[in-house]
């Protein structure tokens, strides 16, 4: 008995020192009732909520502080309805929760990382050469092998001295082979899609040594980096071109140029000279100007060129290209720009690349690892000899289903969650599109296939649980919408519904508030609108309607067989719209006529009578009152929650977080 209670004496003071270290470094900053809100919880949501704005200055977190309180109290009651108990809020949460996992842990360990990376390397251009053997993504065993022993044949060559250009034209299938020798020059991220492993070694691998085999979407490559150097980024320009096949030699296309540039020195339009003396026929009449363009587009000395002018305006000495003689003139340079900016951007080409998937298997190999995963492959490889046994291989059409007696081998496991072979079954009987998409691969190609996509999901799943321990913002995001869903509930069901129901309450407040609620001066109008094929006689119908009421103005213009007017009566207090507002405030006055986006027709105002100042009913002031009234009733409530929960606040703590 002794030593049971000393037990529990030591578990208690053990509980107790670790209560104390959290209070510690995570103070409570103020409680509702016993229910404690923490400092981090607190500056997090103020940070998150105010943006730039939160300047900590105690004005402000005075502010937030007292609305986050409210927002408390709000919660602990609707805790103690037990609002969070109720299925369909329970299963709204996990509806949200399976959504907001699933973004979470591929934003943060996939996309997140790749937008990282990518914005890193599209600081530097790589300068590379290459060696490819073609090879198709989907290529036979037989075709891959031969790829392969031809790569190998090239490197032994390379590593065996030879020069690297002489190999190049030997065995490189890339087209550009004959006139580069292999040397592709200085490129920059992100690489074309399915060159994500040749983009690595581009920017990681070392210099002048050569690298590879490297697989890609197009085959295998040897790869030499050369050089590295910041990213020359994109230049936007304009240019004056002559042609050289316009002049019977070289030295008069050159004078023609050293003409343009010698009126550029004199103070001539660049734009001007452009449009009249440019012979690039697609750019001359925009005053030569091409547009923005990074490296590798044009030809090397044009590039060069461009890139070398120092400010916005400077254009360069004649510069000569394959095709002719350019004078280029630097509109604006984007280089460096801030991770802001580019981010989304990035996003969206990191989600079309093949890199996101090869990142995705690397997170799932990542979880299966920290998992303590373990499969029997033998499990499968029986499932897949089954279905070989069936002759009519039914299992690659839409008439397969899972046996109606679930397997209960065990296929995998994460740590102690298991999983079956029935579930893997029940898996491919819902995946019918697939399998029957991949009929032509066999059946073990297909199984396997599913099999990946299976033991991705479930290892998403595993994570999945335990994202709460494992990352506090996941943690945060969380506690936020449950607490989000319970206050809309209770203010629903404290104050939305009963302003609404409470008909007495809400005609006594509107009694005690009528001075409220009044008209100001309002013109009761006539909006006439005229079909577009009648649109000549618009202003003759307006000039009648000046000096008649409108049933005589309808009557006169619309007959039995057409009626191509129409008319609606509408109300406006002053200042409530913009037309109105700008017409004469008198009896009769017309406003101009004004073309309809919708429906093509043509529209007047005529001010056919003005009202004075006066009540509102409640009819007429009810969304106005039903809203105050909502205010008034939830003022109430807060009044009421604040005797009912005791709150206190740290004034210390609070303190701490003001910087100004």
């Amino acid at each position: 008995m002794l030593n049971r209670f000393l037990i529990l004496l030591l578990a208690f003071s053990f509980s107790t020192a670790l209560s104390a270290q959290k209070d510690k470094d995570d103070p409570v900053l103020f409680s509702v009732g016993e229910t404690p809100v923490h400092l981090s919880e607190f500056k997090y949501i103020y940070s998150k909520t105010n943006g730039d704005k939160a300047d900590f200055s105690k004005a402000s977190l005075q502010e937030y502080l007292d609305l986050y309180t409210n927002f408390k109290l709000k919660v602990k009651k609707a805790r103690e309805m037990k609002l969070d108990t109720i299925s369909s809020l329970k299963q709204e949460l996990d509806g949200y929760r399976r959504q907001l996992a699933d973004s979470y842990l591929i934003d943060r360990e996939v996309t997140e990382k790749l937008v990282d990376e990518a914005y890193t390397r599209t600081k530097q251009d790589v300068e590379i050469s290459h060696i490819m053997i073609n090879l198709a993504p989907n290529a036979s065993p037989a075709d891959t092998l031969a790829a392969w022993n031809k790569i190998l044949e090239a490197k032994k060559k390379l590593d065996a001295g030879d020069d690297f250009a002489s190999v190049a034209t030997a065995y490189s299938t890339d087209k550009s082979v004959p006139k580069n020798q292999g040397r592709i020059g200085f490129v920059t991220a992100l690489f074309p899609n399915g060159f994500y492993n040749l983009e690595s070694a581009s920017y990681n691998g070392p210099l002048e040594k050569v690298q590879g085999p490297i697989r890609t979407n197009a085959g295998y490559h040897l790869l030499v980096v050369h050089s590295r150097r910041p990213a020359r980024g994109e230049v936007e320009v304009a240019h004056i071109m002559v042609r050289l096949d316009k002049f019977p030699d070289l030295i008069k296309a050159r004078r023609a140029i050293d003409s343009i540039y010698t009126a550029l020195q004199g103070g001539a339009s660049f734009e001007e000279l452009a449009k009249s003396r440019s012979q690039d026929q697609a750019t001359a009449a925009k005053g030569g100007y091409i547009g923005f363009f990074g490296i590798n587009r044009y030809e090397k000395a044009f590039e060069d060129a461009a890139f070398s002018l120092k400010a916005d305006g400077d254009y360069t000495n004649p510069v000569q290209s394959a095709i002719g003689w350019h004078i280029i003139k630097r509109v604006s340079l984007k280089r460096d720009e801030p991770f802001p900016v580019v981010k989304s951007r990035l996003q969206n080409q990191i989600k079309q690349d093949a890199r996101f998937e090869l990142a995705r298997l690397k997170m799932i190999e990542r979880i299966k690892k920290e998992g303590n995963f373990v499969e029997d492959r033998t499990t499968l490889d029986d499932f897949i000899a089954s279905l070989e046994a069936d002759t009519a291989k039914s299992f690659l059409t839409f008439k397969w289903k899972a046996p109606e007696t679930p397997s209960t081998k065990q296929l995998f496991s994460f740590g102690n969650e298991k999983t079956s072979l029935g579930t893997f079954a029940d898996y491919c009987a819902k995946a019918s599109r697939k399998r029957q998409q991949m009929a032509t691969s066999g059946i073990p190609a297909v199984v396997n296939s599913l099999y990946a996509d299976y033991l991705g999901e479930t290892a998403l799943k595993h994570e999945e649980r335990l994202l709460d321990t494992k990352y506090p913002e996941f943690k945060s995001l969380m506690r936020e919408y449950e607490e989000g869903v319970m206050l809309f509930e209770v203010t629903k069901m404290e104050v939305w519904d009963k302003a609404s129901a409470d008909s007495v309450g809400l005609e006594a407040f509107y009694n005690q508030h009528k001075e409220n609620y009044k008209w100001e001066e309002r013109a009761v109008l006539s909006q006439f609108a005229l079909v577009e094929k009648s649109k000549d006689m618009v202003n003759q119908i307006r000039e009648f309607s000046r000096h008649n009421g409108p049933d005589a103005v309808l009557a006169k213009f619309n007959t039995e067989e057409e009626k191509i007017l129409s008319r609606t009566e509408k109300q406006y207090e002053k200042g409530r719209n913009e037309v109105v507002d700008k017409m004469e405030w008198k009896v009769g006055a017309l406003s101009p006529v004004e073309i309809s986006k919708r429906d093509k027709s043509y529209n007047f105002f005529k001010l056919e009578q003005l009202l004075p100042p006066g009540q509102k009913t409640l009819q007429d002031a009810r969304g106005y009152v039903v809203a105050d009234y909502q205010d008034h009733l939830e003022k109430k409530w807060l009044e009421s929650l604040r005797k009912e929960y005791k709150v206190k606040t740290n004034e210390k703590v609070f303190n701490s977080l003001v910087k100004k």
